[in-house]
């Protein structure tokens, strides 16, 4: 049985286990191209502005269906054999996985292209709510306008920066 294509979660992921799924019993894969987003500290290192955590929320069956219609359309746009994506939501602290986006093609190139798009596409388009936690205290984060930027390379325009 084939692996879900969406997981949201509150565990980590283990990138060899969720990639020896993607690949399983399917010999056409020739490549696999994977993309793991972390927490990081956005403010550039400033001891007042590090982020300390981050808490990611989520409407349960609203942003699976999202993801879903995204994961179809990169299989309409690529040529691709299959594609997962792990999301974790709750309280994360530094270093912590955030995301996992992993495409198999017969191709390098096909899969890093959808990898890409999905990234994109996750980045401004899935419901996800942000909230960052520094020494200043606690603020959700909007979209940038770099992101709606990425998105609209694949011919999707979106404005949900308020940058």
């Amino acid at each position: 049985m084939a692996p879900a294509r969406v997981s949201i979660q509150t565990e980590d992921f283990d990138l060899t286990a969720e990639i020896a799924a993607l690949r399983r019993d399917d010999p056409r894969v020739g490549a696999v191209c994977s993309f793991i987003g972390t927490v990081r500290d956005r403010n550039g290192g400033a001891v007042r502005g590090e982020v300390q955590s981050m808490e990611l929320e989520h409407y349960p069956g609203m942003t699976e269906k999202a993801i879903e219609a995204m994961i179809d359309q990169a299989l309409q746009r690529f040529d691709i054999f299959a594609a997962r994506v792990v999301h974790r939501v709750g309280l994360l602290q530094p270093l912590d996985q955030i995301v996992l986006v992993a495409v198999s093609s017969a191709h390098r190139g096909q899969s890093f292209q959808a990898c890409e798009f999905l990234m994109d596409y996750l980045k401004t388009q899935a419901p996800f709510w942000k909230k960052e936690r520094t020494a200043e205290g606690a603020r959700w984060v909007d979209a940038r306008v770099s992101d709606d930027a990425a998105l609209a390379r694949w011919g999707i325009h979106a404005s949900n920066s308020s940058d």
